[in-house]
């Protein structure tokens, strides 16, 4: 009977846990309901505010601004954006092995980390890494303000040109529910692509001056597309964190059905031994 309790005891704390994944399943699905409407507003904007900018920096002699200029990479500033919770199956992992994976490519220059999450923030912490700015635990209120400041911690520090001459970002691009990839990309200094340089024209006149409008668009520019990344990055995890509670629920089904077998079939030989009892008993009676 002891092994018979045991099992029942394995049996609802599975439940229980069950109970939690399937909680957490529904809190994640609404969370990421509301997150991709806010990407599917922000992305058509920054992506093509990021195309014309780029447009722009390719007409233009890049020197004119330090956001466009282009220095060397003695100094690597790499934005690194986790969540500030686990249960997500692989989705800090992931990040963090492609932060890894780049550090190490820039093992040759002066690394910098600009870390966005607490996993990532607590991961880098544990292993001595230069953290020159730290966010956390800002994800569930996000706004744009959220944006504006890492985007101004980012610029002053690139402008200054004391400790970043290159800002990279890392981060989980939101694909659909079942996918999440992670991207590595250029924010400072910015640049056009090929397709970009090709459709540059020389002839711009700039009303008013060609510093002030810079002086404007640019900064703008980064903090848009850091608040895309932001965006992306939650509604990634949100949607990582749904499979994940998701695939942990149906375990747990398999987990219960596999217990009460096993409650069922102890139950039963526990059942057919006191019946054996009995009859032993009532022969010896004889």
């Amino acid at each position: 009977m002891a092994g018979l309790k045991i099992i029942k005891r394995r049996i609802s704390s599975v439940k229980s846990t069950q109970q939690v994944t399937k909680v957490m399943k529904m809190v994640a699905a609404a969370k990421l309901r509301r997150a991709q409407e806010d990407i599917l507003r922000a992305r058509p904007y920054a992506l093509e505010l990021r195309r014309v900018i780029r447009e722009l920096s390719g007409r233009i002699d890049r020197s004119t601004h330090p956001l466009l200029a282009l220095r060397a990479p003695e100094q690597v500033a790499i934005v690194v954006v986790t969540g500030d919770r686990g249960l997500a199956g692989g989705f800090n992992a992931n990040i963090l092995k492609k932060s890894r994976e780049l550090i190490e490519q820039h093992k040759t220059s002066d690394v910098r980390l600009i870390t966005v999450g607490k996993k990532g923030t607590e991961f880098f912490d544990r292993r001595g890494a230069n953290i020159t700015a730290r966010k956390i635990n800002f994800f569930n209120q996000m706004t744009f303000a959220d944006a504006v400041d890492l985007g101004d911690k980012v610029i002053s520090r690139y402008v200054a040109e004391v400790n970043i001459d290159r800002v990279l970002l890392v981060y989980n691009e939101f694909k659909s529910v079942l996918q999440q990839q992670v991207v590595v990309e250029q924010l400072l200094p910015i640049e056009p692509t090929e397709e970009e340089m090709a459709a540059a024209a020389s002839d711009l006149i700039y009303e008013p001056s060609e510093m002030e409008i810079l002086d404007s668009v640019l900064p703008r520019f980064v903090k848009i597309q850091l608040w895309r990344v932001l965006l992306e990055s939650y509604s990634a995890e949100m949607a990582a964190r749904m499979t994940a509670m998701e695939n942990a629920t149906k375990n747990a089904s398999e987990l219960i059905d596999s217990l009460t077998l096993s409650y069922n079939n102890a139950r039963q030989a526990a059942i057919t031994g006191e019946i054996l009892e009995i009859v032993a008993g009532a022969e010896g009676l004889k």
